[in-house]
């Protein structure tokens, strides 16, 4: 007879609770979303950690106030957005490596900043793969539902262990209210009216309440399109700015469609991608062109 496998309960979900890895890569020909973690810089961390493979599933939550329940012992480690936590109502640190025992509780508060909190948990969540991910993707309905109390989640077997594996890193979410989040212009730049990139490069956003997985919403002066014509669908990207007719833009992220109708005015620099991932509600922010590297630099 094989031994009972480890599981962790979740109590309380908070707001939004999802089991993510580094998402379905490969099937984008098919209409299926990549998903996976919306700050992948934190996920990544969360299993460096606890001595994961750096794809192991992990917890991802929103704005906090999530409880799970360890019915084994393991080794967690909380990153993302900053959170007060409590092992059976002790506090413990945010980033570094917590051992927890059978029968333990772990609360996660509001996040003083940023929005998304990773919970990594050594050996990964082990539900079962869907066309090659864990993931939870919220546009499409693949993967496992979003968590609601009384779930338990099987927790695996990751074979690298904690040899070598640090206690605690530096784990930084800007906690700054006006960001600056770097762009590349286009690919549908003469879509727009002559001075709309200005406009974007130079205005105040603010993250709207409409914001989720798929994008962040944004709200500031009116994109205008060039032209009344119509866009035919095209393939998306993560990180992509696409204008619908209002001129309010949105920023595509984790969840975003395969296809798009409406032309995407620039593109968010890969290294700035979590900044949107972490722009909760009422952040307000704002756009620069990235410098491209000069002659001799990679």
């Amino acid at each position: 007879m094989s031994p009972a496998r480890t599981t962790v309960e979740i109590l309380a979900p908070g707001p939004l609770m999802t089991v993510q890895d580094l998402g379905r890569h490969g099937h984008a020909h098919l209409g299926v979303p990549t998903s996976g973690a919306a700050d992948e810089a934190a996920f990544r961390i969360a299993n460096r950690l606890v001595g994961n493979s750096e794809d192991a599933a992990c917890l991802e939550t929103t704005l906090g106030g999530a409880a799970v329940l360890f019915h084994g012992a393991a080794s967690v480690a909380i990153t993302g957005a900053p959170t007060p936590a409590w092992l059976d109502q002790r506090p413990v640190a945010f980033a570094e490596r917590l051992y927890v025992k059978p029968g333990q509780t772990l609360q996660l508060g509001r996040p003083d900043y940023g929005l998304r909190t990773y919970l990594g948990v050594s050996g990964g969540i082990d539900v079962p793969p869907i066309l090659g991910s864990r993931s939870t993707d919220t546009l499409s309905g693949l993967g496992p539902e979003p968590l609601t109390p009384g779930v338990e989640l099987p927790i695996g077997t990751d074979p690298r262990g904690l040899v070598g594996c640090p206690d605690v890193v530096f784990s930084a979410v800007p906690s700054t209210l006006d960001p600056t989040v770097r762009i590349h212009a286009g690919p549908r730049e003469d879509w727009f009216a002559p001075d709309a990139l200005q406009t974007l490069t130079s205005a105040s956003w603010a993250v709207t309440a409409e914001t989720n997985r798929v994008g962040a919403r944004l709200s500031g002066p009116l994109l205008d399109h060039s032209a009344s014509a119509q866009l035919p669908s095209e393939g998306m990207v993560r990180g992509a700015i696409e204008v619908p007719p209002s001129g309010q833009p949105i920023v595509f992220l984790a969840d975003h469609p395969t296809t798009g109708g409406y032309p995407v005015i620039a593109v968010v620099h890969a290294a700035d991608l979590g900044l949107l991932a972490q722009a909760r509600p009422g952040t307000r922010l704002r756009f620069a062109i990235a410098r491209q590297p000069s002659a001799g630099q990679s």
